[in-house]
């Protein structure tokens, strides 16, 4: 059998080696020990021949790395032109590569896409797993990785809250990951429950940001309440489409915003007269395992096993994806799909998930995260 090549594209997230471990555990099964390839850092250590030789793993070794952050083949957000595409196949053909899986969001499920065309002519197979802690990559219900960065922010925030509970004496804004879609600031709002607070606002970039009117609820809340948090999506704009704070560069498709939260918060202080203080907690949402959400472990797993069987079935040009079945109790398939353009098309969260206010979700929403996110965020007991 040709040689089987893996590739890892876009920040990691926390079940990036869960979907690796999965597709490694599918080759085990199937009696696979030798030919088992890894580009170190994305597309770049292909193009560069820094290749990694997986060795034949103990289940110890794959229960550990189904659980390790990062990614353990590096990744890498390289901007490829048209011409490299050509330079990616002359090399897998030259190692002696036959199947390829990349794992990634919008951008590397799209370069799957393009390599597969590429590849058609000689014979190579090309499939993808889906990857992001955004959620907003298209055709999948969710995608690994979003519900423990879910899970880290609405545990977190629940933290938060009851700290801020205990001395009430400024407003909290924290930041979430999100450039275009809200789904990981949104899912904060389980962080509320009966006996724990919440978030009092929470500000996502489907909803333009007025300023005035950020302002005026801000000032009412805490004279009615005292402190309190707000959570924010980095990717907050204005009816205009400017983004509230310049982003500081942008390559290619990534965009490295400016903080958000310390605006904010800076906003509150100088306007109200209010102490605030920012946070951002950026690569410890992506990157804890303590946070990890079992049911996104496992989904990942699911996933990285369909796209090994994908590729050796010869299904060049498909991606794993997530269909849910239902939410309460919740259950999910893994199914193949064909990578189509529409894949860079951002999935934002859709009018019905977002209150009326523009400051909060519905429970809709709330009944679309909460199985994802999963339970045993603590609960606490305050007197105050």
């Amino acid at each position: 059998m040709k040689k089987i090549l893996f590739m890892h594209g876009g920040g990691p997230t926390a079940v990036i080696n869960a979907s690796l471990a999965g597709s490694l555990m599918e080759l085990k099964q199937m009696g696979i020990k030798d030919g088992i390839l890894a580009s170190r850092f994305g597309t770049g250590g292909l193009l560069n021949k820094d290749i990694i030789e997986i060795p034949e793993l103990s289940d110890d070794d794959l229960y550990r790395l189904s659980r390790t952050p990062g990614s353990a083949i590096g990744t890498g957000r390289d901007h490829l032109e048209s011409e490299d595409y050509e330079r990616l196949a002359d090399n897998l053909e030259e190692l002696g590569v036959g199947f390829v899986v990349l794992t990634g969001g919008n951008g590397t499920m799209d370069t799957a896409r393009k390599l597969a065309k590429c590849c058609k002519e000689r014979g190579i197979i090309v499939t993808g797993t889906p990857k992001t802690m955004d959620n907003d990559l298209s055709l999948t219900d969710h995608s690994p990785g979003f519900p423990s960065a879910a899970r880290y922010l609405a545990g977190s925030v629940r933290e938060a809250c009851q700290d801020v509970r205990s001395l009430p004496i400024h407003i909290v804004v924290i930041e979430a990951f999100g450039r275009d879609a809200g789904w990981v600031a949104a899912s904060s709002a389980l962080a509320k429950s009966k006996e724990n607070r919440g978030p009092e606002m929470i500000l996502l970039p489907e909803v333009a940001f007025d300023e005035d009117k950020f302002l005026d609820r801000a000032e009412s809340l805490f004279k009615r309440n005292g402190g309190f948090v707000i959570v924010a999506s980095e990717g907050l704009r204005y009816k205009s489409g400017k983004p509230i704070v310049e982003p500081v560069f942008q390559v290619g498709r990534s965009t490295y915003f400016g903080d958000v939260s310390s605006h904010l918060a800076l906003l509150i202080t100088r306007k109200l007269g209010i102490k605030s203080r920012s946070e951002k907690p950026g690569i410890l949402g992506r990157s804890s395992i303590m946070w990890q959400s079992e049911l996104d472990r496992k989904e990942a797993i699911e996933a990285g096993r369909l796209s090994v069987i994908c590729a050796l079935e010869g299904k060049s040009g498909y991606m794993s994806i997530i269909k849910r079945e239902s939410s309460n109790p919740y259950s999910s398939t893994v199914l193949a799909h064909e990578i189509s353009d529409e894949i860079l098309q951002a999935r934002v969260m859709p009018d019905e998930y977002i209150d009326n206010d523009g400051f909060g979700v519905t429970d809709a929403f709330l009944e679309y995260a909460k199985p994802l996110v999963g339970e045993d965020l603590g609960t606490f007991k305050s007197f105050v």
